[in-house]
C-alpha cells in the first residue's frame, strides 16, 4: 500500500480525534516509529493493522470508520478536485468514476485504488461495482460518494449492502464490494464553487 494512504487515515484521526489518539492506535498497531513516506510503498499488513487499531481505539464498527474515512478524503482539496474534474454536475461525477482510477495514476502513478464500473440500473439510479484487493474499499467509496453529493448540492441515497458492510476487512475475498446510489435531487442544494480554470493553472 502507498504510505499516501496510511498517512491519509493518520490524518484523519489526527483532524477528527486528536493528535494524542492518533499517537494511541498507532502504538496499538504496532507500527514502526518514524511517519510514512508518501510516495513509498508499504505492507498492505501495516494498513491493515492501523485500521483495526483505529476501530478499536473508537470502538467503531469498520464499515462506519471507512465511511466517515472516505468523507474525510474529499476535504482535502487535491482530492476534491480530482473528483469534481470529472464532471460539472453530480451525474456527471458519477459517469466519470469508471475513469478515476486513470485520472489518479496520470498524478501519482504508483497508486492503486480499486477499479470501478458504474452501471445504470433505471433512471436516476446505478450501482458501483468495487474491484480492489482489499476489501473494504466499498465503505470508503460510499463515504467519497455520499461527500461528493453534499458538494454538488445534490440530494442522494448512498446504500453499502449489509453482506458488504458487515464484512471483516480481512476476508480475502478480493471483489471489494458494492455500492448503491439513488440520485433523488440532482439540484437539491447550492454546490459548493468549484473553478477548473484555477484547476488548470494550478497543475
Amino acid at each position: 500500500m502507498l504510505g499516501l494512504i496510511n498517512r491519509s487515515i493518520e490524518a484523519f484521526l489526527t483532524d477528527t480525534h486528536g493528535a494524542v489518539l492518533c499517537a494511541r492506535v498507532r502504538r496499538r498497531a504496532d507500527l514502526p516509529g518514524e511517519s510514512y513516506e508518501p510516495l513509498l510503498q508499504y505492507d498492505d499488513a501495516q494498513t491493515l493493522r492501523l485500521i483495526d487499531a483505529a476501530c478499536d481505539e473508537l470502538g467503531r464498527a469498520r464499515s462506519e470508520f471507512l465511511e466517515d474515512l472516505g468523507a474525510h478524503l474529499c476535504s482535502r482539496e487535491a482530492v476534491r478536485r480530482l473528483l469534481r474534474y470529472g464532471g460539472c454536475d453530480y451525474r456527471g461525477f458519477l459517469n466519470s468514476l469508471n475513469e478515476l482510477n486513470d485520472r489518479a495514476r496520470m498524478a501519482l502513478p504508483d497508486l492503486k485504488l480499486p477499479d470501478l464500473h458504474l452501471v445504470a440500473t433505471q433512471p436516476g439510479q446505478f450501482r458501483l461495482r468495487v474491484a480492489a484487493d482489499l476489501p473494504g474499499w466499498g465503505a470508503v467509496l460510499a463515504g467519497i460518494l455520499r461527500a461528493m453529493a453534499d458538494d454538488y448540492g445534490s440530494l442522494a441515497l448512498i446504500e453499502v449492502p449489509p453482506r458488504v458492510a458487515g464484512r471483516d476487512l480481512r476476508d480475502p475475498d478480493p471483489r471489494g464490494g458494492t455500492v448503491t446510489i439513488q440520485l433523488l435531487d440532482a439540484t437539491h442544494a447550492e454546490a459548493r464553487q468549484f473553478a477548473l480554470a484555477r484547476m488548470i493553472g494550478e497543475v
